[in-house]
């Protein structure tokens, strides 16, 4: 499996755009590790960028959302929270228990899960975004 920026990944927010490119790289990178069988060290490295990336991707998307009052920020918030929660946790099973089926599956899944949020909430806040810097203008 491998994920491409599509347009519908777009949100039209640069800083958003760009750093939705990075979360993507690492979640290549880290499944071409399991693909190509490069060995479990590379693996969890490729992990660990994602989960500490996730965090400061939405530190600075929160930070976004705070400067233009975003509505629904507090439950985007909470969102992130569990979602670094459970990349994680996807990560600390993954030094604990070493890669298996099982394992790729749920990071496989906490990606997808991952890239839905992007189509379905960050389009919003980029939208909201969007609306308020046209409205400055004005």
């Amino acid at each position: 499996m491998y994920y491409e920026f599509t347009d519908d990944l777009k949100t039209g927010n640069s800083i958003i755009d760009s750093e939705h490119r990075t979360l993507i790289k690492a979640a290549n990178d880290a499944l071409q590790a399991v693909k190509q069988g490069r060995g479990m060290l590379e693996l969890e490295s490729n992990v660990a960028f994602l989960a500490s990336y996730t965090k400061t991707h939405f530190g600075n998307e929160g930070s976004l959302q705070d400067k233009y009052e975003y509505p629904d920020r507090r439950w985007h918030k909470l969102w992130h929270e569990s979602y670094i929660r459970d990349i994680e946790l996807t990560y600390n099973r993954l030094q604990k228990e070493g890669t298996s089926p099982v394992l790729v599956s749920e990071l496989v899944r906490r990606i997808n899960i991952l890239i839905t949020h992007i189509k379905e909430q960050d389009t919003k806040v980029a939208k909201h975004i969007q609306h308020c810097i046209d409205n400055q203008d004005n």
